[in-house]
């Protein structure tokens, strides 16, 4: 199967140059293989918000490559970066930052919107298809402040899934949701892995969470520091 994420010998400094010149990231090498969900763990300060960020294309490594579905992005130039960032990659925050002001269909077709400059019919049609697959179909014109928190989660897991990514970044998803909510959006996030072959990468501090994925990597130092198979029992979350 081949990898839809490939970091080699990823570095990470700041204040380059400088006095207080300082190695985050040091050397990292992960490959994630498509159709796969990991769950990427380490205590705070371990580097793993830095190596999300470059993995998202939000921020460019010191040194080292990073492949996403083949592309290496090394000397990719920023117009590039956001191309291949809007239409690759998917994001899922602790926080959703939806438009409050907006329904729920309206938040899913926002990365269409904006990858195209202009709404129209076939977008709000893959939106309400995305609703109604996290659940959500007979929400689709409500606001989203209206919505339970676990319901406006779902619909960032739907917005994320809008421009059809091979990966999904989740960052600490279910932090904000009690432990029913945080539950249902993990096993959606689980659903939608197994049926769409979405890959997923999922920052988390909760164990339980991180077993049930394929595998887990913990970040250590700016290092990884271990890799193992979860425990998950192949039964499809419903």
């Amino acid at each position: 199967m081949a990898d839809v994420l490939v970091l080699d010998g990823v570095r990470k400094s700041y204040g380059i140059g400088t006095p207080v010149e300082t190695e985050v990231l040091h050397g990292i090498d992960l490959a994630v293989r498509a159709g796969e969900f990991v769950a990427l763990m380490g205590p705070s300060g371990s580097g793993k918000s830095t190596l999300l960020n470059i993995i998202g294309l939000l921020d460019r490594p010191t040194s080292g490559r990073l492949r996403i579905e083949g592309t290496d992005t090394t000397d990719l130039g920023d117009a590039d970066r956001t191309r291949l960032r809007g239409h690759t990659i998917g994001f899922v925050f602790q926080y959703h930052y939806l438009i409050s002001a907006f329904t729920a269909l309206e938040n899913v077709m926002m990365p269409m919107v904006v990858d195209r400059g202009r709404a129209d019919a076939e977008m709000a049609r893959r939106a309400g298809e995305l609703l109604a697959w996290v659940g959500l179909d007979r929400w689709r014109n409500n606001r989203v402040n209206h919505l339970s928190g676990g319901q406006q989660q779902r619909v960032a897991v739907a917005r994320a899934l809008a421009a059809g990514p091979a990966l999904v970044l989740a960052d600490e998803p279910t932090g904000n949701l009690d432990t029913a909510s945080a539950d249902g959006v993990f096993a959606l996030m689980r659903r939608i892995n197994r049926e769409r072959g979405t890959t997923f990468l999922l920052v988390t501090h909760n164990l339980a969470l991180a077993e049930r994925c394929d595998r887990i990597v913990e970040v250590v130092d700016g290092r990884i520091g271990s890799e193992r198979a979860g425990r998950d029992d192949g039964a499809v979350p419903v």
